[in-house]
Formats: C-alpha cells, sequence, structure tokens
C-alpha cells in the first residue's frame, strides 16, 4: 500500500474542532449519502482558486444529501496564516457553507494519506473510499474546465453507478507537516 488512501477503505472517524467552534465527527453526518472530505488550508494559492468552487458544490449538492468538509492540518510555525484563528477569519470571509475543521495533530492527514492541498476524498454511503485526487482539471481558470472530476463522480455514485475514474492526481501545495521541510513529501525518508 502507497501512502494514499486505498480505494475501498473506510473513512477514518475524527473529533476535529471547527471554525463554528463545535467539535465535529465523522458520526455526526451519518445520515449523508455522502461524505467529501478536502485536505485544505489557507495560504496555498492553488486552495485559494478552489474555494469558490468548494462553497458552489456544497451548494449544489447538500439537497441531494452530500456533505463538504474541510479538514486543515499544516504546521503553523512555517505557515502562520494557517492558525486556527485565521480559518475562522477566512471561512467568514469566503462564506464557506460546510465545516471548516483543524486537525492539530495531523493524524486525520495521515490517516488519509493526504499529500496535497487541496486533496479530495470521496466516501459513499457505506463510508468507503470511491474517488480520490482533484476537485477539477483546471485550477486557474473555471471556464476552461474539461473534467469536473468531484462532481463526475458524485454524480454517478449518487446514480448508484461505478465511479469511471475513481482516481485522479491532486494539485496544489504539499501539506506542510510538523517537524518536516516544507516540501517534503511522504515516502522521503
Amino acid at each position: 500500500m502507497g501512502w494514499t488512501m486505498e480505494l475501498g477503505a473506510k473513512a477514518p472517524d475524527f473529533a476535529l474542532k471547527g471554525v463554528d467552534g463545535k467539535t465535529h465527527s465523522l458520526s455526526d453526518y451519518a445520515d449523508k449519502k455522502a461524505v467529501v472530505v478536502i485536505a485544505s488550508c489557507n495560504h496555498c494559492p492553488t486552495v485559494i482558486q478552489y474555494e469558490d468552487r468548494m462553497v458552489e458544490i456544497q451548494r449544489d449538492y447538500a439537497d441531494k444529501g452530500v456533505m463538504v468538509i474541510a479538514i486543515n492540518g499544516n504546521e503553523t510555525d512555517g505557515h502562520p496564516t494557517d492558525s486556527f484563528d485565521h480559518m475562522v477569519q477566512r471561512a467568514k470571509d469566503k462564506g464557506f457553507n460546510f465545516p471548516y475543521l483543524r486537525d492539530d495533530s495531523q493524524d486525520i492527514l495521515k490517516a488519509l494519506g493526504a499529500t496535497r492541498t487541496p486533496e479530495v476524498f470521496l466516501f459513499g454511503p457505506d463510508r468507503a473510499l470511491v474517488f480520490r485526487g482533484r476537485i477539477d482539471d483546471n485550477a486557474d481558470n473555471p471556464s476552461k474546465v474539461k473534467r469536473h472530476d468531484l462532481r463526475e463522480a458524485l454524480d454517478e455514485m449518487l446514480a448508484g453507478k461505478p465511479i469511471s475514474v475513481p482516481d485522479t492526481p491532486p494539485v496544489g501545495c504539499t501539506v506542510k507537516w510538523w517537524g518536516k521541510d516544507p516540501h517534503w513529501m511522504p515516502g522521503q525518508d
């Protein structure tokens, strides 16, 4: 098994503090048909390019039983704008309509095998991983997207179909691990 969570693996349970001041856990969303976990942060330019699309996806799929959850676990010594206080402000400024959670221990990011921000993990009704990777194929320009990877996976899953492209390469900044060089990637020890 590589670093990234294997397709079919069960979602890791979590209890993480959200920007709303409440603790959120996976079981809070037991009634949802799908949970989309996005490894995220505040400082990464690629995340910033995708924030509006993340809000749109939650808006477009909320009535279909989908919950988007963003989790920021980046270390904050070298990346102070990823701190919880900055997360609260960022969520308010961008009008996040989904939980934005802080993973200080980085345990959930490790359990997911996250390597990038943003990196998507789509868990179906049984909370098995059915899709992982990128949101779409054009971070720079939403109007030039040819493959809406996450939306296509959601549509297929909600229709009871197998995911035609379950694994896409995530794009963005590396996850910033505590005590590691900022460009360190899992497997480089």
